[in-house]
């Protein structure tokens, strides 16, 4: 996990290990800690609303089905701790935020937008060695000496082509515009991300408005 205050504001960005229980509960710490009044996340409205609905709601949790490549990154993950699915970081901060009655707000764009950015970012070409670096991840997965390193290795594998990292930035951007709108300039504030989104977001909110 890895936190840093957001220039000119009292609000916190925070870079979870997705899957990782201990960063769940290091995460729900700090929003604890520093009386976080308001919390963005890093996800659909439609993500944000099913974890609300399925595992932070009701009684029982349904299966949550793996694809190949999921499967792999839980079980390299496992190295460095106990993993759950799905994300225990956004399960766990969405049921402090719902006991608490703290503000929580989706900042990525829709399920459809999210596809619509994807399909106008990466061709043809860049979704087939997509694909074949996926399947040689979930060949051979990363193996550094931290859960940090870990997550920021397998993105930077996956999404090596100029395609995925316009695709990236446009979510990004997109979340920083959202939490430009949406957060109050007044209370502090925290925002839940992936760890590896931490430093895109970061260097896009201090180079200012596209």
């Amino acid at each position: 996990m890895i936190d840093a205050p957001i220039p000119g504001t009292p609000w916190t960005l925070i870079g979870a290990v997705r899957g990782l229980v201990e960063d769940a509960r290091r995460v729900v710490r700090q929003l604890h800690d520093r009386s976080v009044g308001w919390v963005g996340f890093g996800l659909a409205p439609e993500e944000l609303d099913g974890l609300d609905r399925y595992f932070v709601r009701s009684g029982a949790e349904p299966v949550v089905p793996l694809t190949i490549i999921e499967r792999s990154e839980v079980k390299g993950l496992t190295r460095f701790g106990e993993v759950r699915i799905p994300n225990p970081t956004f399960v766990e901060s969405l049921a402090w935020c719902r006991s608490t009655g703290v503000t929580v707000v989706a900042l990525d764009p829709s399920e459809d937008r999210t596809a619509t950015l994807f399909t106008e970012s990466i061709g043809y070409l860049e979704l087939v060695r997509r694909t074949v670096r996926e399947r040689s991840l979930s060949r051979r997965p990363p193996a550094p000496s931290t859960a940090d390193a870990y997550a920021l290795e397998w993105e930077a594998r996956v999404t090596a082509g100029q395609g995925s990292r316009r695709y990236h930035e446009a979510r990004d951007r997109h979340l920083i515009d959202s939490l430009r709108r949406a957060a109050p300039a007044d209370r502090t504030a925290a925002v839940i991300v992936d760890r590896e989104r931490f430093e895109r977001i970061r260097d896009l909110w201090a180079a200012g408005p596209a």
